[in-house]
């Protein structure tokens, strides 16, 4: 992977970043009073799939969106887009500005998934060697606390990852939280995959590399 070339902070993205996941209220109410926009319809869960990307959906993007260091003045960029096998999970991760990861995440679940029977998440996934982190979160609020689980890949290679919810470390901004409330299974309000420099705490992840980076995602379950 070679670093990618030096960029400026864009605030059209950022902008356009916090519009689509409707953290400017104005806008989003102007929105929805010309335009009638709703949010999307939650995913259809059936025999312990939540997201089968293997289907090619025009809602991808309107489900999915990118989150990335452009919110903290950085200039990563990523993207989820179909592709043959699978949804891909793609773009440039760069230092610069104090930067350093990328990610994609679901809009707001209306109403928010019961997983409260089940164990876990799990993923069909294939990477590019790299350490990835998945985050759920049980509250709608924009900031809330998540709960999160990093996991390897291997590259070029589909494997499959088994998130047990009691795993799953209660973290703001990659810091733990101590003393949080465990996750609330039966309202699951948003998903999300992340490449970062940071492990939890400061300390760095030792599976990244800065530049470009590729993960397919063929589903989302649970177990």
């Amino acid at each position: 992977m070679s670093n990618p070339i030096r960029r400026s902070w864009d605030a059209g993205r950022f902008v356009q970043t916090l519009n689509y996941f409707e953290v400017i209220p104005v806008v989003n109410w102007l929105q929805k009073m010309f335009f009638g926009a709703t949010p999307p319809p939650p995913p259809q869960f059936q025999a312990g799939l939540i997201f089968d990307f293997r289907r090619q959906s025009e809602t991808l993007g309107q489900t999915w969106g990118a989150l990335d260091d452009v919110v903290m003045g950085g200039v990563s960029a990523s993207s989820f887009q179909p592709s043959p096998e699978g949804a891909l999970f793609t773009g440039y991760v760069s230092t610069d500005n104090s930067g350093g990861f990328a990610s994609v995440r679901t809009r707001n679940f209306e109403p928010p998934l019961n997983l409260g029977g089940y164990t876990g998440i799990v993923l069909s996934v294939k990477g590019d060697g790299q350490r990835y982190k998945f985050f759920v979160r049980d509250s709608a609020s924009w900031d809330s606390m998540a709960y999160a689980y990093s996991f390897d890949t291997v590259p070029g290679q589909w494997i499959t990852v088994h998130i047990p919810f009691a795993e799953m470390i209660p973290v703001s901004r990659a810091r733990t939280v101590r003393g949080a409330q465990p996750l609330n299974t039966t309202q699951i309000a948003s998903m999300q995959l992340m490449l970062s420099k940071f492990e939890y705490d400061g300390v760095l992840n030792p599976q990244f590399t800065a530049g470009e980076f590729r993960l397919w995602v063929q589903t989302i379950g649970s177990y």
